[in-house]
Formats: structure tokens, sequence, C-alpha cells
């Protein structure tokens, strides 16, 4: 091996403190950074971690209303539990290990027990505030990027017992960033149906839920989707709530100690197992497993003690028992001793649900055998369509490689037409970034079964190439971004996309994986300075700064737009607006009111919304 003239010695071993620690590597206490256009970005981890903290003063009977304030770059958070000691108050937000969650009697069932995350937003914040009430008295500590600014003295206070946070995100670190107000809500109310009861006022709006996990499965569905009211079974230390719809796929929200869990993990493992066995056992039937589960919707949430995530985001349990007692009872053997008792004797009391189980497993059963002949002769086409190097330009890491780190992004763009895949492929990152081209618009695909899903090949091959056919628990990239253009025809492609991954894949819009790029419309230009503009009236105020008559393209497709130009779109600055179904949203009105018949009203929707010229209108009006 050939050796280097670097010098190791004791002045390469470096100490960091905690502050300087968490700003160089941020992305072991929160995982990815990002603008917050995605759900799992930073800034909303940040304000997850200062509200876990109220929730668990909650969760041990101290505090029944949390007051959240939350603008572009400014969020605040008042608790009214019993507030941080004063004589403590900057080293719970200043000193890694420091912290009330130690205390096991304080805090039996809490989310946060390393004492990092209010460090971690003070650290990352380029203004942290914190103010304790307690008993009569107050005291407050204000930081910046977790240095501390001031401190005040203990002062007489008339206000009720609690924690006030004032946090801003440094904009060095994330950059270009916005809260997106839907992110925000649906994280509000999974608060809310944890912790019945419990009343969150947001931004002038109150948000309770007095049914916990009903409510929320009544918010992800409507009556008509489901085939039988949803079954709502609670007991010590779990709650779960199930029914079966008519989407495709699985569908779960699953929950410890009012942690969401998005990427699952022991508890929600062990209650899919768990339903299968209780099914099979009620129904002296041996149905196969992806029968029983297919179209479920379902929530689950346990509290366990000390639980053990696999990241410091905490979004996937990776605990085995239900406390550290090295004879604790497994997670699995929990949850299903009680799925199995407590859904089996529902069952028995309630026969009209019961039959509509049956008939909608059954139902499924069928579809999966008539589909089996299907999918081979459908893999079979896309073994010989060489998909690697005819549809995908692939990627050299992907999601599943990385085991669902966070803290990487990978991106899949599909676009339409050689030009605009071209230049895409020729300004990508190879490592993260991948390309699928469309060849011509894809099939509308509204009101159709799967089986279409196999014999289009585009989507054959599109599924192929996300790899979701047997779930999106396999999905190789963290983003697909529909990439079309800025017209009619662009606006038409992104519905038919938006339709196909609606009707079949669901979950995977929920879960926040799909996007649509935005590129240009405009570039306006003088020999000093290129300004890049996404609308006419950027358009405009570039004109009037750069002055002296500029030279102005209008830039008709994404083949227009040269390599080197689509390079600064899709890096580290790439705007993308996330495809994001509200909480009371139904799929299949949703698509019947995009797909369906071409009213006026679905007119007018597509023209307000096309970010082009007004002179499009007649374009889409004749369309």
């Amino acid at each position: 091996m050939e050796s280097t003239n670097v010098q190791y010695d004791e002045d390469s071993i470096r100490s960091l403190d905690w502050k300087e620690h968490i700003r160089l590597r941020p992305g072991m206490y929160i995982g990815k950074l990002g603008d917050g256009s995605s759900v799992d970005d930073g800034i909303y981890v940040l304000v997850k971690e200062i509200l876990d903290n109220s929730i668990d003063e909650h969760m041990m009977g101290n505090g029944k209303t949390i007051e959240i304030k939350i603008s572009e770059h400014r969020v605040e958070v008042r608790d009214y539990g019993r507030g941080i000691p004063l004589g403590k108050v900057v080293d719970c937000v200043s000193k890694i290990n420091t912290g009330g969650k130690y205390d096991s009697g304080a805090f039996q069932k809490s989310v946060g027990l390393n004492g990092v995350g209010t460090k971690a937003v003070n650290a990352l914040s380029h203004y942290f505030k914190v103010q304790s009430y307690r008993d009569g008295k107050t005291k407050n500590a204000e930081f910046q990027q977790g240095g501390l600014l001031h401190e005040s003295k203990e002062e007489a206070s008339n206000q009720r017992n609690g924690t006030h946070v004032i946090f801003e995100p440094d904009g060095t670190i994330f950059k270009n960033f916005r809260y997106i107000p839907q992110y925000l809500d649906n994280m509000i109310w999974n608060y809310c149906y944890l912790n019945a009861g419990l009343t969150i006022n947001f931004n002038g709006q109150k948000y309770i839920s007095q049914n916990g996990l009903l409510d929320l499965l009544q918010s992800k569905s409507d009556a008509e989707s489901i085939r039988y009211p949803i079954i709502h079974l609670k007991g010590e230390d779990i709650e779960f709530a199930m029914t079966h719809g008519n989407q495709y796929g699985e569908e779960y929200y699953s929950f410890v100690n009012g942690q969401y869990t998005t990427q699952g993990g022991t508890h929600l493992t062990a209650f899919r197992e768990a339903v299968v066995r209780a099914v099979r056992e009620h129904f002296g039937k041996d149905y196969a497993p992806e029968d029983i589960r297919s179209s479920i919707i379902a929530a689950v949430a346990i509290r366990v003690q000390e639980p053990v995530f696999e990241s410091q985001t905490k979004t996937k349990l990776g605990s085995n028992t239900v406390s550290p007692d090295p004879n604790s009872t497994t997670i699995r053997t929990f949850v299903n001793d009680f799925v199995k008792e407590r859904l089996d004797n529902y069952l028995h009391m309630h026969p009209e649900s019961r039959d509509a189980m049956k008939k909608r497993i059954e139902q499924s059963e069928r579809e999966r055998k008539e589909l089996a002949g299907i999918k081979k002769l459908a893999n079979d086409r896309a073994k010989k369509a060489n998909l690697h190097n005819k549809k995908l330009r692939d990627c050299r890491l992907h999601l599943t490689d990385l085991k669902n780190d966070l803290r990487y992004e990978t991106t899949l763009f599909i676009t339409e037409g050689d030009s605009a895949s071209g230049s895409i492929t020729k300004s990508r990152n190879i490592q993260t970034q991948a390309v699928f081209s469309l060849r011509g618009k894809p099939l509308n695909c509204f009101g159709l079964t799967k089986k279409i899903v196999y014999e289009n090949e585009e989507f054959n091959l599109l599924q192929h190439a996300l790899d979701i056919e047997n779930g999106v628990e396999n999905l190789r990239f963290n983003r697909i971004v529909i990439a079309t253009d800025a017209d009619v025809d662009g606006m038409h492609i992104r519905l038919l996309l938006m339709t196909f991954f609606l009707q079949f894949f669901p979950d995977l819009v929920r879960n926040g994986h799909l996007f649509v790029l935005e590129t240009p419309l405009f570039r306006v230009r003088n020999k000093k300075e290129t300004i890049y503009c996404y609308s006419a009236e950027e358009k405009q105020a570039a004109i009037d700064k750069l002055g002296s008559k500029p030279e102005i393209t209008r830039f008709k497709g994404l083949g227009e737009i040269s390599p080197d130009e689509f390079g600064k779109f899709i890096g580290e600055d790439m705007l993308v607006e996330p495809v994001i179904l509200q909480k009371e949203t139904s799929i299949n009105k949703l698509l019947s009111y995009f797909m369906g018949k071409n009213t006026p009203e679905r007119q007018r929707f597509i023209i307000d919304n096309l970010k082009i010229e007004k002179n499009i209108e007649e374009l889409a009006l004749a369309g």
C-alpha cells in the first residue's frame, strides 16, 4: 500500500463540545436535514422533540392543554406541566445527558430517554429561548446556535406552571426551509389521537380527540370505503383499531408511547402477525396472510418502559420486550395475546362484521389467484425489456441498501420524452438519483383493477423499478418525483401518474414519497447576472432588477433546459412540491373529480393550478 504524508499524532485528536458535535453531525441526532418538503425532514423533528417533552408531562398527569404557534420560520410551544426545575433550566437544554427522563419514577413510559432531543433543537437553532414557570416563580435563558446569550434570575410570576420554548431553526443548516401546514396538522392530530382528552391549540385552531385510535381511523377513511364498522379495542398499555376497505395494499399507523413510528418496528410486526393468527383461528381456515391483510386499515399503539428505537428520530421500534427486566414479556407475546383474545370475542359478538370480514378476505383470495398467471407473464416481460438499460437509468445507492437511513435521500425522477430524460440523466447525481423515462402519456387507470398494472407495460416496468409489487416495504427510493413540462400535456401526464399511485399504491402517497418537480419557466439575464423565474410575477421582478432590456428565455419544455442548467434545479436546492392527502380526503372522490367525467369544474381547477402563462387557458379549454 502506498504511504501518505498525512500526519496522525496528538494534534490530530480533537474533542468537540456538545453543540459543535451536533452541528457538525446533525444527521446523528435528527436524521436528514431537508427543506421541509418531506414529512421526515429535520425541521419537523425539531418540533417533535419539544412537543414530546410536553406530551410526556401530560402522560404523567400534568397539564391538559398545549399551545403551539408556528410561522414559516418560528416555533413556540407552551405547556402547562410542572415546569423545568428553575435551577436546571440552562442545564436541561444545554448539557448532554441531563434531564428528568432518567428518573424512572417521574417518567415511566415516556418517549425520550437519552437527554439529547432538546439540546439538539438548541444547537440547531439560530435562536432558542426556554422559560419555566414553577410555583409562583419563573426563569428563562436565551441561546444562539447552542451558545448561551442570556440567563435571567428567578423572578416572581403569576403564570400557571409549565414550560415555554421558542426556537427558530438555523437557516445555514436548514437551507430555504419552510413549514408545510398539512404536515404539522397531521403531526398534531396524531398526538391528540394517542392522548384522548388532550387539547392542543395550534395557530388558533383547537385539536382534541375523545376516542383515540377510533377517531384516527375515521379520519383516514370514509363510510363508503370500509367493509364493516371500525373495530376499536383497548387494554392496559395497548390499543388498536382496524377495518378492511376497498383499496389496494395495507395501511397502518403505529405508535409507541405516543410516538408515531412511521417505519413500524417490533410492535407493528407483532400486530400484523397477531391479526393473521387470530383470523385463522376464529374462522378455522388457513387463509394466506396476504389475503387476510389485503386492504386492511389499522392503527396500533402500545406503551412500554424504556423503549429502544433504531435511531434518535424514533421512527422504528427496536425493543423486543415491554420493559428492561430480563424476565419481561416479549412485545410479540404481549400484542398477540391481546389481539387473539379481544378480536376473537369481538367477532363472535358482531356477526355482521364477522361475515363482512370473511367476504373481503375471500375476495382478496380470488383476486390474488386470478392475478397469479398474469403476474408471471408480466415479470417475464419485464426481464425481456431489459429494464435497467432501457427504461430506467438507475443510481448506485438505494433506500433498501441504506436500510432506510433517513439521513440519505434517494430519488427517482419520472419524466416523459427522450430530451427531458436525457437532460436529467446527464445532470443528476448518479449516486442517489435515478431517471425513469415514459413513452408518451400513461393510461388513465381510474376505476380499473390491479390487473391493468401487469398488463400495461409502462405501469409494470414502473412498479418493478420501484420494487413495490409486493408492497412499499421494499421501496427503493425516498422520493418519487414527477418531472413533466409546464403545459397542458405535462399537467395531464402529472394527473395520470398521480392517479396510478393513488389507485394502486395509496400508502406510498400517504407516507410522503410522491412529489412534483418545480422547474423555472423563464430565464432572465444580462452580462453580469442570471435569474431563474418560476412565475410571471418573478419574471417581472427580475426584469425590473436587471433593467436595460435583459435577455428573456421562456422554457417551453424540460428538454429545452441544458444539462448544465438542469443540474442547478435538481441539486441540494431542488424545489419539489409534495403530494399531500388531507386528513379528510377520500381517494375515490378525489380520483372521481380529477379523472372522471370532464366537467367544467374540473377544467377550471386544472387551469387555475397551471403555473404558466394565461394564454394556455385556451388550450386547456379546447382540451
